[in-house]
């Protein structure tokens, strides 16, 4: 099994080398791909900063609600009578009405109460069944499962920003990318590589991944479909990295042998001002989600995009217009593979008895049961598999029907 992947580390050694650009890149987030056999897609969004799910998908059929949310207040749309969806994906309506849209509520992390970012994310990406990482899990969920799957293979490896996802990170080889690298290399360069480092291992394997890197990026302008020129285009046209053009580049290559890709989306925690926050927060991944639609074109309807974060937000506001770190909150499902047009997960209530530790959402279900699912009916893994090797000491419960 052979990979072109590309190690931080590995580029850094050979950015000392090449002067290209690449170990400097301040990107803030990460884009990781694997290929794999089969037909079906998955695209999973890191929401790093803890995503306020009770107002992104508004429970206002229950009358606490109103009561505990006073001030926040946005222009919802009726999604079934009970749940109201937040103004900033409206842009996203179409695809709930067509059946391409749905979301879980309620959901979380076996973590509790010490509300930690940094450990918050961890045990997201690890997929461990503890309330805390064990320092002994350096592998994700996703990795674990490219283990699982036999003929899996590592795609042409690029990998987006200075930090790579835990959740793709392990023992099977895995792509990454960083957009505005230029890599570059003369014929004179490349034979200096090769007399450098031709007696070590390390230098040499390094050197003949950056020379492989530098074929691929040079190949990517003349892509037949289009894709890579547009997320070029948009990157020019926005400064740098943007979500849209991390999704026209998942696209691009979910559209060839890649099956897998996961990236990330900053700037949900807000503390204070999450009207503005949360609505500028929503757009830019309405925006990535809109570009997965129509980069995939009618590999969309073998698509789903699943959408987490690390925990929920207090149900009651603070004192400076936001909400403060909570426990249950919310997942955001898309795709033409979805049984869309739902609000799935069980409904906890939000009186004070009904609360966890008198001032959060109560979470009624794990995340990485409903990710199980979805895994499950889309690359026919074995449940037994899911339960002890992708998401150890897991009970994913009954089937919730969220793959179609």
């Amino acid at each position: 099994m052979t990979s072109h992947f590309l190690t931080r580390r590995k580029l850094l050694k050979s950015a000392s080398v090449l002067g290209c650009s690449a170990a400097a890149s301040p990107f803030l987030t990460t884009l990781t791909l694997a290929a794999m056999p089969g037909d079906a897609r998955l695209v999973v969004i890191i929401l790093r900063g803890a995503m306020d799910g009770l107002d992104v998908v508004q429970p206002r059929g229950d009358a606490n609600f109103a009561r505990l949310r006073t001030g926040l207040e946005s222009n919802a749309q009726d999604l079934d009578g009970f749940y109201w969806l937040h103004e900033g994906l409206a842009d996203l309506m179409p695809l709930w009405r067509a059946g391409q849209l749905a979301f879980v509520h309620a959901a979380s992390t076996p973590y509790r109460d010490k509300r930690s970012h940094f450990d918050g994310q961890d045990m997201l990406e690890a997929g461990t069944a503890t309330d805390v990482a064990p320092a002994a899990v350096r592998d994700g969920w996703l990795n674990r499962l490219l283990q699982a799957m036999p003929g899996s293979a590592g795609e042409t490896a690029f990998a987006i920003g200075r930090e790579n996802l835990k959740i793709l990170s392990g023992r099977a080889p895995v792509s990454n990318w960083a957009p505005n690298t230029r890599m570059a290399l003369s014929e004179s360069a490349r034979r200096l590589l090769q007399e450098a480092y031709h007696d070590d291992p390390l230098f040499a394997d390094s050197a003949l991944e950056a020379m492989e890197l530098a074929d691929v990026m040079a190949r990517e302008p003349a892509a037949s479909d289009g894709n890579t020129a547009k997320m070029q285009d948009m990157m020019r046209a926005g400064g740098g990295l943007s979500e849209r053009a991390l999704a026209a580049f998942a696209a691009d290559r979910l559209n060839r042998d890649t099956r897998i890709a996961a990236f990330s989306i900053n700037g949900w925690d807000t503390h204070r001002n999450q009207e503005q926050g949360l609505k500028r927060a929503l757009g830019r991944l309405s925006q990535a989600i809109a570009t997965l639609k129509e980069g995939l074109g009618s590999n969309w309807g073998k698509t789903t995009v699943i959408a987490m974060t690390e925990f929920g937000r207090t149900v009651r506001e603070n004192g400076t217009a936001g909400t403060d770190h909570g426990t249950g909150g919310a997942m955001i499902l898309a795709g033409g593979a979805i049984n869309g047009g739902k609000v799935h997960g069980r409904w906890p209530g939000l009186s004070e008895a009904d609360l966890y530790d008198r001032r959060d959402l109560m979470p009624t279900s794990d995340v990485r049961s409903w990710a199980a699912w979805a895994m499950r009916d889309l690359f026919s893994l074995e449940r037994h598999v899911l339960e002890n090797t992708v998401f150890p000491g897991l009970d994913m419960g009954g089937d919730p029907g969220i793959i179609l």
